[in-house]
């Protein structure tokens, strides 16, 4: 059994991480609020672009844009990544990253080069040590996601597939259900799907005239469009990144406090030990004399 000197040096080591865990619980869920809160306010704005997009699709405009049409073959795809810029969120990015190893080997499987997107820091140093062929990134977003710096490296993919470089785009994040559960998952991002185009609302079709031209109309409203699906996501991991990241501490916190208990019970028992071996040897002693 450890000395009493040695378990008291424990107790207060793991009662010196027990406060930065509890730290870190606490500043969690004050940024999970707001996180939830930047999630919820960011809603409306992608349901009523994708009510307007679904409008216009069904409209059969004369023009059809690139981001609508489907590629029979697929030889070349685009997978977008979106994991957190620090650790200590339980397995968020394990889970997510999984998902996207999986895809990987498929495409691998069928023959289909794959160009990838990384946003955050976790998944940039994955694709980086795998290599994968990365061909832009961005980190350090802070607890705010900020537009100006989402479009750049997710241009590159929309460019090319609207130029018939890539025939698919995917985007992989972490979708958030509740406090207690986030959801990891990989949809299709171009070309739009019907499902995700739907509006379940309506059983007519609406006739536009457009001002300019339906080319210039359906440019700006897709792209925008599918710039508000990838905030979306990324507003929707930083959300899980806060939840996963609370309930993780308030785990390591009770973890730590259990520890405390037993070091403590193993303190005492030390102690009493000790007591008891200083009793038998005075009365050893006395008995002697």
């Amino acid at each position: 059994m450890a000395g009493s000197k040695e378990i008291r040096t424990k107790i207060k080591s793991v009662q010196n991480t027990r406060k930065i865990t509890k730290a870190m619980e606490m500043v969690a869920a004050s940024k999970m609020r707001k996180a939830q809160e930047r999630m919820r306010h960011s809603r409306p704005y992608a349901d009523k672009v994708r009510n307007i997009a679904a409008h216009l699709a069904g409209a059969n405009p004369e023009y059809q844009h690139p981001f609508l049409i489907r590629r029979d073959t697929i030889k070349r795809a685009g997978l977008i990544v979106i994991t957190t810029d620090k650790g200590l969120c339980g397995g968020l990015n394990t889970n997510v990253l999984r998902l996207v190893t999986n895809q990987l080997r498929e495409f691998e499987r069928d023959g289909v080069v794959v160009d990838t997107s990384a946003i955050g820091n976790r998944g940039f140093g994955f694709l980086t040590r795998i290599g994968a062929r990365l061909v832009s990134h961005v980190v350090h977003l802070g607890d705010t996601p900020h537009m100006e710096r989402l479009i750049g490296p997710v241009k590159l993919l929309l460019d090319a597939y609207a130029k018939g470089e890539v025939d698919v785009v995917h985007i992989a994040y972490t979708r958030f259900i509740n406090t207690m559960k986030q959801e990891p998952v990989l949809d299709q991002l171009l070309p739009l799907s019907a499902d995700r185009l739907q509006d379940e609302s309506r059983d007519y079709s609406w006739d536009y005239l457009y001002e300019p031209d339906a080319q210039s109309v359906l440019d700006e409203l897709l792209l925008r469009y599918v710039e508000s699906l990838v905030f979306q996501a990324v507003a929707e991991n930083m959300a899980s990144e806060q939840s996963a990241r609370m309930v993780a501490m308030k785990s390591a916190s009770d973890n730590a406090k259990k520890v405390i208990d037993d070091l403590q019970l193993s303190y005492n028992k030390a102690r009493q030990a000790a007591i008891t071996k200083e009793l038998s040897e005075i009365v050893g002693g006395a008995a002697a004399v």
